[in-house]
């Protein structure tokens, strides 16, 4: 995202006018001719060291159908200002087909753990690199989040994990938080994800603080995007840590790839259940 390099903080917030900084482009005839975004290009790339070739597959088909061109996410207003911490924007995305393996919870029933999805301490894109900070896992999915609505959302599409993972950069400058649902089916994540795009404004994850401090406020500026991976819907939370607005030299797409690495997990389950759902 770009924006006029912040000096100090002003007590204004101001509006942004458009998406994320656009990403490096990824060299190669191919990727082009596939008619995909220089993001879409990068997103491949991450996506082709996962788990071989089968998990390159996979992100390739899930990137075509995931990711926008050209996209301004909506800011909230003055009226929706509320006390909680939640983003200023927010985009969400349904689960593409690719995902169908693992549409239901009972074609993948092992229940998911935190060294499983935060199994390392780093996680890398680059120039940034992040540093796992506090982990959670609630079995109560309400107790993840805050707002009435998304909790009783979260209890009627089934919800019986929700992991939480908060980062912050190795040079201090950014903050992020990844949160991973695990519900009934499709269906449900989808309406999850896209239900937020309206609803972000009164609902959302619970910061999950570290040493009595919270990485982010209700104050500071914060982007937050939702994807639904099967019957997973994971949140993805990124900003500064001095909450500032993101200037020229903020690269928040490499940020949002970075927290994101986390995902190579559910591209495993897909792999993992799709010779059985092949052969049946």
């Amino acid at each position: 995202m770009n924006a006029p390099s912040p000096q100090a903080p002003t007590p204004s917030r101001r509006r942004r006018r458009g998406s994320s900084r656009t990403a490096q482009p990824v060299e190669g005839g191919r990727l082009r001719e596939l008619g995909l975004s220089r993001l879409q290009q990068r997103l491949l790339v991450i996506g082709g060291s996962v788990v071989g070739v089968i998990v390159t597959a996979v992100v390739l088909a899930f990137v075509i159908s995931a990711v926008g061109n050209d996209f301004v996410p909506e800011r909230a207003t003055a009226a929706a200002i509320v006390t909680q911490p939640r983003p200023d924007t927010y985009k969400g995305w349904n689960s593409p087909k690719l995902f169908a393996p693992i549409e239901r919870n009972t074609a993948d029933p092992a229940p998911l753990t935190l060294k499983e999805i935060f199994p390392v301490r780093t996680l890398k894109e680059g120039a940034i690199t992040l540093k796992l900070g506090a982990t959670k896992l609630d079995a109560t999915c309400s107790a993840a989040v805050w707002g009435r609505e998304l909790a009783d959302q979260l209890t009627r599409s089934g919800c019986t994990q929700a992991l939480r993972g908060t980062y912050t950069s190795a040079d201090g400058r950014y903050v992020a938080q990844y949160t991973l649902f695990n519900l009934r089916d499709t269906a449900a994540a989808n309406e999850l994800v896209q239900s937020l795009t309206a609803g972000y404004r009164g609902g959302w994850p619970q910061p999950l603080g570290q040493g009595g401090r919270a990485p982010f406020s209700s104050s500071g500026y914060s982007e937050g995007s939702g994807n639904a991976m099967g019957h997973y819907a994971a949140l993805v939370w990124i900003g500064r840590a001095d909450g500032a607005d993101p200037g020229e030299k903020d690269d928040f797409v490499s940020l949002s790839l970075a927290v994101r690495g986390v995902e190579r997990a559910v591209f495993r389950r897909v792999v993992a259940v799709k010779p059985a759902a092949s052969s049946s």
